[in-house]
């Protein structure tokens, strides 16, 4: 993947790219979301992003938040397309117990919130994005070997265009290093349905 293609929204005070690594510093007080339960509006996360118009693909991404501390710290993959159009996977931080491995799907300015509790040693996630069409799938994986479906869903303005990278963020008065390896893009690893033929 190259970074040197790959743009900001939203550029953090501190940051590094390079050909193999990128690393995030989060700004305190950052975040994507919109309305659902809280009722609040944040979109003010840093993103880095490439643009596409390729129909079948998937993206692995490397995530290292060692450093992460506070609750809601958080960094992973992101499809941003606009304020109220958007996805992302990542780990949450929440205490020194546990943590929250989840996605966030956003359609039409609503946000969901889907999550499962991990231990709260987990420090490094990798990732895989993939596109069919206006169709996406979020998988994770502890090693970059096998990885697990975490959601499957359907953007209502992610037919055409996209733009797809990372992010990092701190939602409450904190600040991590987030670090980003191993990107890549390949052949769409989420195959087409094998059973019930369409309607």
């Amino acid at each position: 993947m190259n970074t040197n293609e790959m743009k900001w929204t939203r550029e953090p005070l501190n940051y590094s790219v390079s050909e193999d690594r990128i690393e995030i510093e989060t700004i305190p007080h950052t975040d994507l979301w919109q309305r659902t339960y809280y009722h609040f509006r944040n979109d003010n996360a840093p993103v880095l992003q490439t643009e596409t118009e390729e129909k079948y693909f998937s993206f692995i991404v490397k995530t290292d938040f060692t450093e992460s501390h506070h609750r809601f710290d958080q960094c992973g993959i992101v499809m941003y397309l606009d304020s109220e159009n958007w996805l992302k996977g990542s780990v949450e931080y929440e205490n020194e117990s546990f943590q929250h491995l989840g996605s966030v799907v956003t359609n039409h300015g609503y946000s969901d919130w889907a999550t499962t509790a991990i231990p709260a040693d987990v420090k490094v996630m990798w990732y895989r994005f993939s596109r069919r069409e206006d169709d996406y799938c979020i998988e994770c994986s502890p090693d970059g070997n096998e990885f697990t479906q975490m959601r499957v869903c359907h953007m209502w303005e992610g037919a055409g265009k996209i733009r797809f990278g990372i992010y990092a963020c701190s939602p409450e008065d904190s600040s991590f290093k987030a670090v980003f390896t191993d990107m890549r893009i390949t052949e769409c690893a989420w195959k087409a349905h094998d059973g019930q033929q369409p309607d």
